[in-house]
């Protein structure tokens, strides 16, 4: 079974502030940057290359805002290590040597993609290991760290949900500047995803579109990102629960090829403070209709 020593402890974190000021939540699953060292020596890929498919620095973007008012949750292990934007077992049977629990969904276009709940390999396609893993590696790792964070979620989202009667949840990514396919157009410098009008009221994307072009930025909706497992099954407009995926494009706050913070970071720390003051602004009734009280 897999032991962390410490090494991810605490595996994620909540800045709660002392008096929620909206239904608002920021969550930043993808910017964990520490390795433990068992994953590292089992990588046939360095360092640097794992750290491809890190959102680095979401996390700080929005540290700040618990201080506004608004709940921070951020993880600190890497999603090449477990990714919590996925179904619990979204696993690849050729990763793994042994059998697979039958609950296991093997056939998913995540785990086909290589990017199952236990990625096989990092964003940019390398494969991440030297040999195949224990079942037990992954299951620990499942209970470990997966679990622990979808409950602490979840809780989170309870609590809004029964105080308010709604919940927003903004769940934050960042994405590379150019796609691997040369036909793709340049990206824009923020991605709205919203399951295609599914995983929240219409009227936050619209928001969103508007208070971020206001501030310079460019907005796509949907493609080439429309929100993960955490927009979808979080996600239920009709009970009050909205959730809604942002994809700041890295080119924008970062150095990609050095991972350096970049010169507008600062500023986009500001627009993001200004984003969710915009947020907290939607009377809570424009949303639609809703129960008052979560199930």
């Amino acid at each position: 079974m897999t032991q962390f020593d410490g090494e991810l402890s605490p595996p994620f974190e909540i800045l709660e502030p002392a008096s929620w000021r909206a239904p608002i939540i920021f969550n930043s699953p993808h910017s964990g940057s520490v390795y433990p060292n068992e994953f590292l020596n089992a990588s046939r890929i360095d360092l640097a290359a794992l750290r491809r498919s890190e959102d680095s620095f979401m996390d700080e973007l929005i540290a700040d805002l618990s201080a506004k008012g608004f709940p921070v949750v951020r993880v600190h292990f890497p999603r090449s290590y477990v990714d919590v934007n996925r179904e619990p077992y979204e696993l690849d049977p050729r990763m793994f040597s042994g059998r697979l629990p039958s609950f296991a969904n093997t056939r998913s276009m995540h785990v086909a993609g290589g990017l199952g709940t236990i990625p096989r390999v990092v964003g940019d396609g390398q494969e991440i290991y030297r040999e195949r893993l224990s079942v037990d590696d992954a299951l620990g790792r499942i209970e470990a760290l997966y679990k622990p964070y979808h409950r602490a979620l979840r809780r989170l989202i309870n609590k809004a949900h029964q105080a308010f009667g709604a919940v927003i949840l903004v769940d934050c990514h960042s994405m590379p500047s150019i796609g691997i396919s040369r036909d793709e157009p340049r990206r824009p410098d923020v991605v709205i995803g919203d399951r295609y009008g599914t995983s929240c009221a219409p009227l936050l994307p619209d928001v969103v579109e508007q208070t971020m072009e206001k501030l310079g930025y460019s907005i796509g909706r949907n493609k080439p990102y429309a929100g993960g497992f955490i927009t979808e099954h979080y996600g239920n407009p009709a009970s009050g629960l909205h959730t809604i995926q942002l994809e700041l494009n890295r080119a924008v706050y970062m150095d990609e090829r050095r991972r350096e913070r970049g010169a507008r970071f600062p500023k986009v720390v500001k627009d993001f403070a200004t984003l969710a003051d915009a947020l907290a602004k939607i009377p809570l009734a424009d949303l639609g209709p809703f129960q008052a009280a979560a199930e």
